[in-house]
């Protein structure tokens, strides 16, 4: 892999990089054709990296789909896949880990202790290992994102983070590994959280811009779903993660929520339309 990227950047060439967990969908795949209309050659990577999980997470039992995955990938026309062994990652006594101060430590973070270090540490390593010139990551994961540009920036590295847009089902439930957990009655019952942003965008797009109202507003949609039981529901700094009172700037509409016992994450980007502008455009 090495070897390929120091001969694309030899060439002048622009190398593109889309990290995975595998158990691909069709939100991986709009990954890949963003990154194939900037990029040649496109490396994908599937690595489940058993640094962000935490004790009582679900590595043993993520979905694995090594040979399916590696067919949607040719298929979609990635140039090269790296799938490294976690030997080749983490070998015999690795002790050295990235921790991204504040943002790791927030909603997901607090929620999950140790979770951005896991994933700081391995993007890290692939971004070192394969030398892209542009990351893409997507936005469903926001927090994360944020927090891979933060250290992208913070460390001088020599690859752009690229942040796409979510791909969704048709009744709006985001497209995610670990929807395949759900059972046939918790997979309609997952709606709720689509339900619960675009209620939150119909409030704001009428003019309401108090967060406590919001996030109200929020818990009482969700609640209403009996197998749902809310993690976080929270209105954020798009730059910080920190909570906001006023919605008067780009920020996040972020909700964690167990569906049963899968733990599903989703948001709603919103920001002025110029600066200055009370009015706002939504990215969900």
């Amino acid at each position: 892999m090495k070897e390929m990227s120091r001969q694309a950047r030899a060439e002048s060439r622009i190398i593109g990089l889309v990290p995975t967990m595998g158990a691909l969908h069709a939100g991986h795949t709009s990954l890949i054709a963003r990154a194939k209309q900037q990029c040649s050659p496109l490396i994908a990577s599937i690595f489940v990296n058993p640094k962000q999980f935490g004790p009582n997470e679900d590595f043993a039992k993520y979905p694995r789909t090594f040979e399916s995955d590696s067919a949607k990938l040719q298929q979609a026309g990635v140039d090269g896949l790296f799938a490294p062994e976690a030997a080749e990652i983490y070998p015999k006594d690795f002790c050295t880990y990235v921790h991204v101060e504040g943002l790791s430590e927030r909603l997901e973070g607090r929620s999950r202790p140790g979770h951005f270090r896991g994933v700081a540490t391995v993007v890290l390593k692939l971004l070192q290992i394969v030398q892209p010139h542009f990351a893409y990551f997507g936005r469903k994961d926001a927090q994360q994102a944020r927090l891979i540009a933060q250290m992208a920036r913070d460390l001088n590295l020599d690859s752009e983070i690229v942040v796409c847009p979510i791909v969704r089902e048709p009744d709006g439930l985001a497209l995610s590994s670990r929807n395949a957990y759900l059972s046939p009655e918790e997979r309609k019952a997952a709606a709720i959280l689509y339900r619960a942003l675009s209620a939150a965008k119909e409030e704001l797009a009428a003019g309401v811009r108090d967060a406590l109202h919001l996030q109200t507003s929020l818990r009482r949609i969700l609640d209403s779903e009996r197998l749902a039981a809310v993690d976080y529901a929270e209105i954020a700094d798009a730059q910080s993660f920190e909570p906001v009172v006023r919605v008067s700037k780009a920020c996040y509409v972020l909700l964690a929520v167990f569906i049963g016992k899968t733990r599903l994450i989703d948001n709603l980007y919103v920001e002025p339309k110029s600066p200055g502008s009370d009015e706002l455009v939504f990215h969900a």
